[in-house]
């Protein structure tokens, strides 16, 4: 909806939209509504069309059949009234004494006659044979029958070869548990031999086998299909089934092979063979659309037992009528491109004028101050707009340069003078800051330089007697060398933990001896130092060394800084739970220039207030702490030009903290900066 209204503004608001629609509106609407009319039209046409030829094919193909069904029945009641079989009879002594003996029957002849006729079957049976049928009471034509494989072997059996057709899966089949067609299908003629001829009584039969009789189909589809009767390449086909069952076709299943044992679908069987309809329409006929027809064929009972087909393939007459549809949207569309053009070629000298001034408008918008509508060939009310509108546009030109003049020396001034206050406020600001650090610094300094004073008096003392207990025993303090030897390691390690407290007050010096550490290595040393605490609260510590860069800094320093964050993050950890230390490699614009280590916690993590005051002096959230440790700790980074960084875990609870530290140290200013 969004979308129309949009278009609906964008054409509603052109007058070239307008006039082209006020121009071609009539032709857009009624081109397409006679060219869906005309289509509607073709297609009805050309189904009714197709199915006229379709019936008028059938039609033939059944006047054909009609006509073979006369000839079969005519041949055969011509030779049962024959002088000549009278005469054969005669000669074959066919009237016996004893009813019980079988005449004897002018065999070689009636094959003769078979063959002249062209039929299947020609047979003399006596009366109330139990295996042929009764003769025919009326009528000259034969008529269809359906034989079993027994009456078949019984009067014909040289047709045997011809049954037994296997059962071909077809498309849209009905189901059926049939693996072949076993029956005959026949055009038969029963004719009785006179009153007196010598076999009064006695039946001659004579038939065409349809099974497999290609001659006969082949025929049908010459007289309803001759050559060149179908357009566009398209064939013509003709069937005949026994039920459902193509016993004789001229429809190809594939290459040369005849589609004999294919079925027809189950639609068509419904309608023909289920109630006697017959169909015209499209139909799938084994592999491809036809056109096709079907017709009921039924015995002297009325039952319907098989259908005639003839069809001829769509798919050339469809592409023939989709090409004239093709054609036709063509030259509509040339119309309407011929109808379009002309109409835009005499809308142009009305609607220029308007785009020109239009156009100039906008660059002057877009800031295009020389924009200007130009000279005009119409003489006409638009031309002389566009004229006055070139000349406001120079009065507007001139007032907006003498004013762009002001503008520019007044915003050079204005520059001038927040550059000036800018630098003055940052100056004050890194005053202000300096200032308060420097106040902080001589606080802690104060602090520190006290703490230290009283905590070396007692190392001293502890020192000193140390060395009178080790001179006073003597060889006798060997037991106890081990733990001797702990005090003093101990003592010096006060003593370089008030060192470092006094470093606090001056930031600007070095406090140790600066080397290249790789951070793996480090972390290995801080571990076993933790590793008691970790026990003690079976928390789990996991490790991802990726950092390859090494770092500089003083190893003492660096461990103490390892060890705080471990320490807190045991802390804020809850019993059995984790703790990740990752490492990696720091890149500046792509370029490795140090390494950083990750310490993350599944605790609380930090609330905001937390990390805004986290790197203050004397700020803990414990309630055994401090405040010192994390200060501390990024004044030991910061030294080396390093920094340390906090933040909140991004995949759940919990805190992460990051070091970072150059492979080379820097001043800290240059960190800051």
């Amino acid at each position: 909806m969004n979308g129309w209204r949009r278009w609906r503004a964008r054409w509603g608001s052109s007058v070239r939209s307008r006039v082209l629609a006020i121009a071609l509106a009539p032709l857009l609407l009624a081109l397409p509504v006679l060219l869906l009319a005309l289509s509607a039209w073709t297609e009805i046409a050309y189904d009714r069309l197709l199915r006229t030829k379709v019936r008028a094919d059938l039609a033939v193909a059944h006047g054909y059949f009609e006509q073979v069904m006369l000839e079969v029945g005519a041949g055969t009641r011509g030779v049962a009234e024959s002088y000549a079989l009278h005469r054969q009879l005669q000669r074959t002594g066919t009237r016996r004494t004893a009813a019980s003996a079988a005449p004897e029957l002018p065999s070689a002849w009636l094959e003769q006659e078979r063959q002249r006729l062209g039929l299947d079957v020609l047979v003399l049976r006596p009366p109330h044979d139990p295996v042929a049928p009764p003769a025919q009471s009326r009528g000259s034509a034969a008529r269809l029958v359906v034989w079993e494989p027994a009456q078949v072997a019984a009067l014909a059996p040289h047709l045997l070869p011809r049954l037994g057709i296997p059962l071909v899966p077809t498309r849209n089949a009905a189901p059926t548990a049939r693996t072949a067609e076993e029956r005959a299908l026949l055009m038969l003629a029963s004719a009785p031999l006179p009153d007196d001829a010598p076999l009064p009584g006695w039946v001659l039969h004579g038939g065409l086998l349809l099974n497999r009789n290609l001659d006969l189909i082949d025929h049908i589809n010459r007289i309803v299909y001759p050559e060149e009767a179908l357009p566009f390449g398209s064939q013509g086909t003709a069937t005949l089934f026994l039920d459902d069952v193509r016993i004789s076709t001229n429809v190809r299943l594939f290459g040369n092979e005849r589609a004999i044992g294919t079925r027809v679908s189950r639609a068509v069987r419904d309608a023909v063979l289920g109630e006697g309809r017959t169909w015209f329409d499209r139909a799938f006929v084994v592999n491809d659309w036809y056109v096709s027809a079907y017709e009921p064929l039924t015995d002297s009972a009325g039952r319907r037992i098989g259908m005639l087909y003839v069809g001829f393939l769509e798919a050339p007459l469809r592409w023939v009528k989709w090409a004239v549809l093709g054609v036709t949207v063509v030259l509509f569309g040339l119309v309407m491109a011929a109808t379009a053009a002309w109409s835009l070629r005499w809308a142009r000298t009305l609607v220029e004028p308007v785009e020109r001034m239009h156009a100039t408008m906008r660059r002057v918008e877009d800031g295009d101050g020389g924009a200007r509508v130009g000279p005009l060939a119409a003489p006409d009310e638009l031309g002389a707009l566009a004229r006055h509108l070139d000349r406001l546009l120079d009065v507007v030109a001139e007032q907006t340069a003498h004013l762009r003049a002001w503008a520019e020396t007044l915003d050079r001034r204005v520059a001038e003078r927040t550059r000036e206050l800018q630098a003055s406020h940052a100056a004050l600001r890194r005053a202000q800051q300096q200032l308060i650090k420097s106040e902080r610094l001589a606080t802690i300094g104060q602090l520190t330089a006290s703490i230290a004073h009283e905590i070396n008096n007692p190392i001293a003392v502890i020192q000193g007697n140390l060395d009178l207990v080790r001179e006073t025993l003597g060889p006798g303090a060997a037991p106890v060398q081990a733990e001797l030897a702990l005090i003093d390691a101990q003592v010096e390690r006060m003593r370089l933990i008030v060192t470092r407290l006094l470093q606090h007050a001056r930031p600007t010096e070095f406090a140790g001896y600066v080397e290249p550490l790789a951070l793996a290595a480090v972390v290995d040393d801080c571990v076993v130092l933790v590793q008691r605490l970790l026990q003690q609260r079976a928390i789990t510590l996991r490790r991802d060394d990726r950092a390859s860069a090494p770092v500089a800094c003083n190893r003492q320093e660096l461990q103490q800084v390892i060890i705080n964050l471990l320490v807190n993050a045991v802390q804020a950890s809850a019993d059995g739970a984790s703790i990740e230390v990752a490492s990696g490699d720091w890149v500046e614009d792509g370029v490795v220039v140090g390494a950083w280590l990750e310490v993350r916690d599944h605790g609380p993590g930090l609330a905001p207030e937390v990390r805004a005051r986290l790197f203050t002096p004397f700020f803990t959230t414990k309630p055994d702490g401090n405040g010192l440790g994390l200060w501390i700790s990024q004044g030991l980074l910061e030294r080396y030009g390093g920094r340390l960084e906090a933040d909140n875990r991004p995949d759940g609870p919990g805190a992460v903290f990051r070091v970072r530290l150059y492979s080379e140290p820097r001043e800290p200013q240059a960190a800051s900066a």
